[in-house]
This record gives structure tokens, sequence and C-alpha cells, in this order.
């Protein structure tokens, strides 16, 4: 810990990227970093939280599609709890289960 990464300059333990270290940063490699989460309109997000109602209703399998700005990422499995209160679902696949965000979430569909 404490060593110097060389490139950016960053230290190795750094978790946030302040702003004089993304401006170091090549420009190809800054437009993965910008990469911002779509912005859903009202209908698709209704479509997604029903899709995960019916999932958690009715038992069936489901395939939730992740904002990533290194690309999305798909999970696949049932959901087995919904808190409301903290838009979060928990998707479970085998014997591992993920609690995760619903606004983290750009696209669901039943499997």
């Amino acid at each position: 810990m404490g060593k110097k990464l060389e490139e950016y300059g960053l230290w190795e333990s750094s978790r946030v990227l302040l702003p004089e270290h993304k401006s170091r940063i090549p420009k190809g490699e800054r437009e993965m970093l910008d990469r911002g989460k779509p912005v859903l309109d009202e209908q698709k997000l209704e479509e997604i939280e029903c899709t995960l109602a019916l999932s958690l209703r009715s038992h069936v399998r489901v395939t939730v599609v992740l904002h990533d700005p290194c690309g999305n990422k798909q999970l696949n499995g049932f959901v087995t709890s919904i808190h409301t209160h903290s838009r979060e679902i928990k998707l479970q696949w085998a014997e591992e289960w993920k609690w995760i965000r619903v606004d983290d979430i750009v696209e669901a569909y039943i499997v």
C-alpha cells in the first residue's frame, strides 16, 4: 500500500478519481470513464419494475442488464426480495445472491 502507480500518479489505495487525475488520463480511456448511465423514460422504468415483480411473484428466471462504465453486465436469476424503500432487489442464482439497486438496471426481461 502507499506505492504510487506509475502511469497516472494515483495512489494505489485511491478509490476516488479526482478531476486533476482525470485530466491526465489519455482521451480514449477518459471517454470510457465518462460513459454515463442512459436516462430511462417512465414507461421503460415501469416495464423494468413490472418484470422484476413478475419474477418475484411467479418464481420465473429474469435477466437484468446493469449499467457499467466499461460495458453493461448481465445477471441471470430469480428475484427473491424487493425493498421498495431502498429501491433494491435481491437476485439469487444457484447458491449465490446479490443486492442490486433498481436504478442501476437498464433492462430486465424474463428468460
